[in-house]
């Protein structure tokens, strides 16, 4: 069950190191519960489940309960966006890198 609000998109959703740092944590672990995400912070248990209703918001992040507990799964999927993004300035810069080379090498 994953839902998307309105206005809260991939970038600024990762913008947040600590949400990056959720990410990669349930992209190793699968899946895992609250009380195991918030094990490497120093911060509470409120705070990260803020942080991941932000992972959701955007897409993010799934949930599913097990129980009275809800385990928390990366969907990597919104992530190509941004490579998608990153991937057009990578192929710009170098090709500028390309001609500048040809240009001093016709120097």
């Amino acid at each position: 069950m994953s839902e998307k609000k309105e206005g809260r998109d991939v970038y600024e959703a990762i913008a947040d190191p600590t949400r990056r740092k959720l990410l990669r944590i349930l992209a190793d672990a699968g899946e895992l519960p609250l009380y195991e995400l918030t094990a490497p912070f120093q911060i509470g248990r409120t705070a990260v489940s803020k942080h991941l209703a932000i992972l959701r918001e955007a897409g993010l992040v799934t949930v599913r309960k097990v129980g009275r507990e809800t385990r928390y799964r990366i969907n990597a999927a919104p992530l190509q966006e941004i490579k998608d993004w990153v991937s057009f300035y990578e192929n710009f810069w170098v090709e500028k890198v390309s001609h500048l080379k040809k240009l001093l090498s016709e120097e």
